[in-house]
């Protein structure tokens, strides 16, 4: 019986997050939030290099860890006074650089992002997450996380709930480097915390999937009560009951305090994207599934073909020059740091067969995908 609800999520949730993990895709939205209409929306809102705040929480984070925040910003080469700045902010770059400088400083205790999700109090959540604490239960939490996520980090959640369970799945952005084991095996933990810390009950996962080798897993499978299982994606799954449960943390008078503030967040986003940006993103979400075209994009930027057309030139561009240099800047990617055969990765960009990625990467580079992959490699 357990193995049989293993699987049942499994395809839940390897259904929802199969291309998760390298295309862009909207977040499936699937209880009433107040901003459902909008989430297909500000999932394009992506400009070229955006910041993520560094919410100043972190102090807190850093002194019940035991190190000092120079040392830290030190490993992950970024300016010692960073969290001292008026609105200290980070590139995806610097972002998974901090992760990584994480890994280092612990590099002597493997299971250190379990001890970090646990001390994860209230005083040092960031605003996002503090209003997704003050949400009415485990559902609404976490849409209201995958919203609000583009302003958190570079990582995407895509949440699904039916009559039986809600999973959630998390991915980073195909245009950066893949997550470090440490972030992976901390979004795990996290929302095991958060589920317990909100409701003070015991909730055990359905499943727990990722894609990577975790160090120290049996310290997280005591913690989560459950096995975690190597799959083609990070996620995991809890019961339809579980994510009912009403967070006793819940206050709606915090919320309506933090909504205006995170939403306009969210409009800067907005305004720092260009128009370009905007298409590149929607791009991102719909290569795969082979609808793409100028009219595909238009559609989901609620603009005529011709307002498209014009609004690229304005930027110097134009569509097939942006899906051009997207697909090859996303087919670099995948051959510098996936072994995705090339048959994968055409269908990850869109093509029907191999053999149109092949002849589209030559006449884009002018070298064989193997070519670059064995450069690649080399460095």
């Amino acid at each position: 019986m357990a193995k049989e609800i293993h699987n049942q999520s499994a395809k839940s949730l390897l259904n929802l997050t199969r291309m998760g993990q390298f295309v862009n895709r909207p977040i499936t939205i699937t209880i009433n939030t107040p901003q459902k209409q909008n989430v297909r929306q500000n999932n394009m809102m992506n400009p070229s290099n955006p910041k993520y705040i560094l919410d100043k929480n972190w102090l807190i984070v850093l002194k019940d860890l035991g190190i000092s925040a120079q040392d830290i910003l030190r490993h992950a080469r970024l300016p010692l006074d960073l969290i001292s700045q008026k609105q200290p902010s980070l590139t995806a770059d610097e972002y998974l650089r901090l992760w990584e400088a994480f890994q280092y400083m612990f590099r002597d205790e493997p299971a250190f992002p379990l001890r970090l999700a646990r001390l994860k109090t209230v005083e040092a959540f960031s605003p996002p997450i503090f209003a997704c604490f003050c949400s009415p239960d485990l559902n609404v939490a976490l849409n209201r996380i995958a919203y609000y996520k583009p302003i958190v980090g570079p990582m995407r959640l895509d949440v699904t709930q039916n009559s039986e369970h809600t999973s959630v799945g998390f991915r980073g952005l195909p245009q950066n480097a893949p997550l470090p084991t440490s972030m992976i095996a901390f979004e795990l933990a996290f929302w095991v915390h958060i589920a317990r810390l909100a409701t003070r009950e015991e909730i055990i996962p359905k499943a727990i999937y990722t894609t990577v080798d975790i160090p120290e897993v049996e310290d997280y499978e005591a913690y989560f009560g459950t096995s975690v299982m190597r799959g083609e994606f990070n996620g995991l799954t809890f019961t339809a009951e579980d994510a009912r449960r009403p967070f006793l943390t819940a206050n709606d008078q915090m919320w309506e305090i933090f909504e205006p503030t995170l939403n306009k967040r969210m409009q800067d986003l907005e305004r720092d994207a260009t128009f370009r940006d905007r298409v590149r993103a929607c791009l991102m979400e719909i290569l795969a599934s082979g609808k793409y075209s100028m009219a595909d994009v238009a559609s989901r930027l609620a603009v005529s073909t011709r307002t498209l057309q014009r609004r690229l030139r304005d930027e110097n561009t134009n569509f097939q020059k942006e899906l051009d240099n997207l697909r090859e800047e996303l087919a670099r990617n995948y051959l510098s740091k996936t072994d995705y055969s090339s048959g994968q990765i055409a269908f990850l960009l869109g093509y029907e067969e191999a053999t149109s990625f092949y002849r589209a990467f030559r006449s884009w580079t002018g070298e064989t995908p193997e070519v670059i992959r064995a450069a690649a490699q080399g460095n």
